[in-house]
């Protein structure tokens, strides 16, 4: 069973910035790909960036230039370096791991974090 746990989740003035992490553990070894997604209220969870553990990328449109994904194959973590947010990337953010290559259009998700609440608002 794999386990993920994210922190850094908060409440952020537009402009300002936020990390977040996600630790996974458990047998990942077959799994190549680390995400991040959310969901707003009302809205259907999304895939906001993902980085397999060689280092390839994708991001949603309107997290290209403001949202950096990276992650520590050696430690099995995830982080989503956040900058310049708007209130509309207020939404409950997803840790996931699961497969994905540049090939396909989203990853194939194996398991999910519980979601940290991320609230962007003067």
């Amino acid at each position: 069973q794999v386990q993920l746990v994210e922190s850094g989740g908060g409440l952020v003035q537009p402009g300002g910035s936020l990390r977040l992490s996600c630790a996974a553990s458990g047998s990942i070894f077959s799994l190549n790909a680390m995400a991040w997604y959310r969901q707003a209220p009302g809205k259907q969870r999304e895939l906001v960036a993902v980085i397999t553990n060689g280092g390839i990328t994708n991001y949603k449109d309107s997290a290209k230039g403001r949202f950096t994904i990276s992650r520590d194959n050696a430690k099995n973590t995830v982080a989503l370096q956040m900058n310049s947010l708007k209130p509309e990337d207020t939404a409950v953010y997803y840790c996931a791991i699961g497969s994905w290559s540049p090939y396909r259009l989203l990853p194939s998700v194996a398991f999910w974090g519980q979601g940290t609440q991320v609230t962007v608002s003067s």
